[in-house]
């Protein structure tokens, strides 16, 4: 069993404009000790990191943006 901490939350905005609440874990119980970074939206679907900035939801392939934290 993954024991996922909440460690961060961000917002980011797909193509549309709509604005999506992201949460980051930190999921600490993998094999090898090393940490693994997951992102999820607060409703639950399941985010890919591509780059610092670039993220895509797995089941609908949207693509979303990072917003910048200081606006």
């Amino acid at each position: 069993q993954m024991a996922a901490v909440l460690v961060g939350q961000f917002h980011a905005r797909d193509a549309e404009g709509r604005v999506y609440s992201v949460h980051e874990f930190k999921n600490s119980d993998t094999p090898d000790g090393q940490p693994v970074i997951t992102y999820k939206l607060a409703i639950g679907d399941r985010v890919t990191k591509i780059s610092d900035t670039e993220f895509k939801l797995v089941q609908s392939e949207i693509q979303l943006i990072r917003e910048p934290e200081n606006q």
